[in-house]
């Protein structure tokens, strides 16, 4: 499979697939929703960073950059294993079908992983366990690390590792191996729940890919301070040795949308330690994303380029400064390492002809959104006429923006005029229809769409509004919604336009 060829595909996070435990799982829902990207012509399956999330629920606030999120193994599955009886999943409550409650899902799921960890234990059979041991062999070069942090973690209510004892946050040897031998049964668990989700998720992937199904993963550029990641190794963050203090914040300056910037608090990398160490962790991050993904989008690409840091301090990011970060030395390198590169940049906001250029020299494909295509002149580079590469991805929303119809609506009269001019008028089946043609039938090589706006959903089915610190990350849909007339109608437009691509077809060559 190439990523590079004209197609066209859906943005669904996991958390948001049918499932009877409350949130969307590894079991049966990612299958059946294969089986309709297959039926409706889609070859891309775009998801949100897969990693344990902490208060908020968000997947761009991980305790990892490389583990995944407990709450995604399914239990049928375990069930299946032997690790749970019908009992233990007959005792699950009656959820919500339309949203996830985090809080009732954390509260029933949890304890059904404890126990499924202890059964296997006790009474795993032999070849689980021998693919137990070598998963965590594959993978001990991030696993130690997670599985003591978040044992860790629990053993610190409240705390973050920078308020541990000073032996435990400076990671010494003696202090980290007395913590190992008592905190065992903890350890065991993570490992095992890390062991579970990638099991669970390359059984997926799998099926996903044998049915020319890429899956198009995210990498969010920053991890959170409190994690295992900045823990681990802090020597490649800008932070304090002595205190554990973030010397240099993340964040962007103050732009047209905020009079103060944003202050994202996240510690920015000191890049030059980094480049040191020949962008090791960065490239064990790529490499082990590769194990997930078959695509991965950069979030905040222009990092690599040059970042935004702000002075520990700080209550804004009105004070920061542009700092430069080797991104070309660390892709040339990263292309040393694993040949072409499978990545998207995200290279939305304000992006100077240097990120540009570092993007082009590398051919990695931008994004354009259409909700941002209809709000200034003619020159609005969202507006697809402008699209002077065929090498990016159309968008009608991302997991950020309204849905579709929700965006719409919002719209004044003039707005909204503007909007039909452009389109010539809304066609009969509404306005996120509207918005799918004109992606599809856009030079974009990928237009992908998300699936509440296949589904033609209001604003209550926004993913996420950023800034807004609670309520997000919740929608779900229900597996009756993906009716087999609208996987025919997608289809349809999907060859309309070109994007299944035929052995005999030869697109034209760009430029």
């Amino acid at each position: 499979m190439t990523f590079f060829n004209r197609s066209s595909g859906i943005l669904l996070h996991p958390t948001s697939l049918p499932s009877r435990f409350g949130i969307g799982d590894l079991g049966e829902g990612p299958y059946r929703f294969i089986d309709f990207l297959v039926a409706s012509g889609q070859t891309i399956w775009q998801v949100l960073p897969l990693g344990p999330t902490g208060y908020g629920n968000s997947p761009y606030l991980s305790y990892s950059a490389l583990a995944g999120n407990p709450l995604l193994i399914s239990p049928d599955i375990l069930y299946g294993d032997g690790l749970v009886t019908q009992e233990d999943l007959d005792s699950f409550p009656e959820f919500p079908a339309d949203y996830v409650d985090y809080d009732l899902v954390i509260q029933t799921k949890f304890p059904l992983l404890k126990k499924a960890s202890e059964t296997f234990k006790n009474q795993g059979h032999e070849e689980l366990w021998q693919e137990f041991h070598q998963f965590c062999d594959r993978h001990a070069y991030w696993l130690e690390d997670y599985a003591l942090f978040m044992s860790l973690h629990e053993a610190h209510p409240g705390k973050g590792w920078h308020q541990w004892e000073p032996d435990l946050a400076k990671r010494e040897p003696q202090a980290l191996q007395a913590c190992k031998e008592r905190l065992g049964d903890a350890i065991f668990y993570h490992k095992f729940l890390q062991f579970e989700f990638f099991r669970q998720w390359q059984g997926v992937k799998k099926y996903a890919n044998e049915r020319n199904i890429q899956i198009f993963g995210d990498i969010p550029i920053y991890v959170a301070y409190d994690g295992a990641d900045v823990w681990a190794h802090s020597d490649i963050f800008c932070i304090d040795p002595e205190t554990h203090e973030i010397e240099l914040m993340a964040g962007v300056p103050p732009d047209y949308f905020s009079a103060t910037g944003q202050l994202w608090g996240n510690p920015v990398y000191n890049w030059e330690k980094v480049q040191e160490n020949n962008f090791k962790w960065w490239i064990q991050r790529f490499k082990t994303t590769l194990e997930y993904f078959d695509i991965v989008r950069i979030d905040h690409f222009r990092g690599f380029q040059a970042y935004w840091g702000v002075p520990k301090g700080e209550t804004t990011a009105m004070n920061g400064e542009w700092l430069e970060a080797p991104g070309e030395a660390f892709f040339e390198r990263l292309k040393e390492e694993l040949g072409d590169l499978p990545i998207v940049a995200e290279d939305l906001g304000v992006i100077t002809p240097e990120v540009e250029a570092l993007r082009d020299k590398f051919e990695f494909p931008g994004m354009k959104i259409l909700h941002f295509a209809f709000d200034s002149d003619r020159a609005n580079p969202f507006l697809p006429y402008n699209y002077v590469k065929r090498n990016c991805v159309v968008y009608t929303g991302t997991h950020d923006n309204n849905t579709t119809v929700g965006w719409f609506a919002e719209r004044n009269f003039e707005e909204k005029a503007r909007v039909g001019d452009y389109l010539g008028s809304i066609c009969s089946q509404g306005i996120h229809w509207s918005l799918i043609r004109l992606a599809m039938g856009s030079v974009a090589n990928q237009a992908v769409f998300p699936l509440q706006d296949l589904l033609g959903l209001t604003e209550t089915a926004r993913m996420n509004t950023p800034g807004l610190a609670d309520g997000n990350w919740g929608w779900r849909y229900r597996p009756e919604m993906l009716t087999p007339e609208l996987g025919k109608h997608l289809r349809f437009l999907t060859e309309l336009y070109g994007r299944i691509v035929y052995p005999e077809y030869q697109p034209p060559e760009e430029g």
